[in-house]
């Protein structure tokens, strides 16, 4: 007696057969995707207006949560973030978040093509209106090799 494979058997180990391979196409296409719009989109994220900041000695002081920066360009105007401001409501709106934030501290940013007046007229301004804690932001002065 001949024994014969049933065709019934052979059908269902082909039905229950699984496909192991990994299509990771579409998932790459995604990342490709999400890393140019990352490298388009991150330096737009920074706020504030360009300035060329004066080069000076020391060590980068980092700025507190409650420091508020206001900038002065080379024409001379001045700006709270991106939102350019007149010198007289500076202070009305320094005044209006500082009553949401008693320790308010403010920082100028002054372009070094500014006028030097113009930077030093703020700081009274705001010394004026009651504002005690003014700094001047600067950069690192780059370090030099020294020879030997």
């Amino acid at each position: 007696m001949v024994l014969v494979p049933s065709t019934q058997s052979s059908r269902r180990s082909k039905r229950y057969s699984r496909n192991a391979d990994i299509n990771i196409t579409n998932l790459m296409d995604v990342m490709m995707v999400l890393l140019v719009v990352f490298m388009v989109a991150a330096p737009l994220m920074t706020s504030g207006i360009a300035l060329d900041l004066p080069k000076v000695g020391g060590k980068a002081i980092t700025t507190e949560d409650t420091s508020i920066n206001i900038s002065v360009d080379k024409e001379g105007y001045y700006y709270i973030g991106d939102t350019e401001i007149p010198a007289n409501e500076i202070v009305k709106k320094l005044n209006a978040m500082r009553e949401e934030n008693a320790e308010l501290t403010v920082t100028i940013s002054g372009d070094t093509g500014a006028e030097y007046g113009r930077v030093i007229g703020l700081m009274a301004i705001l010394k004026e209106a009651g504002f005690e804690k003014v700094g001047l932001k600067t950069e690192p002065k780059p370090r030099q090799l020294k020879k030997k």
